[in-house]
């Protein structure tokens, strides 16, 4: 066995462990909450099948590059690829739908009581659970053709183009209907990283308008130190950059890889470990971020902010 192949292999375990076992200790921490308390915040809620969303994509991908490295060949049959292709791609998907709506669902929380957002600031948590059950549908019918495409690498049925994925192939006659189907699967991704940048534009803009309010009307008693309002949107600013940069860098090796008739080994592995960065290190990010944003959506001032 090659050193690059094994040290390929011990990238990819690495990240599937780690991210793993941070999705699972939050998963537990929302289902330990659950079992005290008796119930959840929306925002808990939405975070809890975050983590679900993102161990199905992890497992999904990090485990069989993981044994494709380590030379294990022609382990998964033709329904294996495509079954373990379909559930990264629902994983992926849910995954950027939750942050979407976390994002979306805090925006409309810290909003003004007197703000065209009012009645849906009063609606919104009592459906959190049929948005969240509505994101898994979607992500399941945006993905249902993606399996056609993919077959195991020892089926020996005519196909004039084949690509080499690793532990799977990817197959098509047509160029044409592969780009229109990589930028079908690639629109939901758009969609959602264009409500995130407005849900979190208008957080930004919230609380910055509410900063400049107590400074107003308390002087500059908040300038010797930051305010809470000020640490929320830096947090805010950090999860936001962290979401985009992952998910516009995995679109793009995306479509790179639909667009080119033999994708390198390079090309191949570095995609997938670009698709498990994202739900490896969210739950990280989440833990030292996420808690102070969740009280601040709860624990919001009496006083209108205009």
């Amino acid at each position: 066995m090659a050193s690059m192949d094994v040290a390929t292999g011990t990238i990819f375990l690495s990240q599937t462990v780690f991210g793993t076992l941070g999705n699972f200790s939050l998963l537990y921490h929302y289902l330990f909450l659950y079992s005290t308390e008796h119930r959840l915040r929306p925002t808990d809620l939405i975070l809890k099948h975050l983590m679900i969303a993102n161990s199905l994509a992890l497992l999904s991908k990090g485990v069989p590059q993981t044994m494709t490295a380590f030379g294990f060949k022609d382990f998964l049959n033709e329904a294996g690829c495509k079954l373990v292709f379909y559930l990264h791609r629902i994983g992926r998907g849910m995954s950027m739908s939750s942050i979407c709506l976390l994002s979306v669902f805090q925006a409309i929380t810290i909003s003004p009581r007197d703000s065209t957002q009012a009645e849906l600031k009063l609606k919104a948590p009592k459906h959190t659970g049929s948005f969240v059950f509505l994101c898994w549908i979607l992500a399941m019918l945006a993905n249902v053709s993606f399996p056609v495409n993919v077959t195991g690498k020892w089926s020996d049925a005519n196909i004039t183009m084949k690509k080499d994925l690793g532990y799977c192939s990817g197959v098509g006659n047509n160029k044409l209907m592969l780009s229109v189907l990589a930028a079908m699967l690639s629109f939901p991704d758009v969609l959602c990283l264009g409500l995130m940048i407005w849900a979190s534009g208008s957080m930004v803009s919230i609380l910055h308008r509410h900063k400049q309010r107590v400074r107003y009307i308390r002087g500059n008693k908040l300038s010797a130190r930051c305010s809470p309002e000020s640490t929320a949107t830096q947090r805010i600013l950090v999860l936001v950059s962290i979401f985009v940069s992952f998910y516009t860098l995995s679109s793009a090796f995306q479509l790179c890889i639909a667009l080119i008739n033999n994708p390198s080994w390079l090309l191949v592995n570095i995609s997938a470990f670009v698709n498990g960065c994202f739900p490896t290190v969210s739950p990280y990010v989440l833990i030292n971020h996420g808690s102070s944003l969740s009280k601040l959506c709860f624990v919001w001032p009496r006083n209108k902010i205009s």
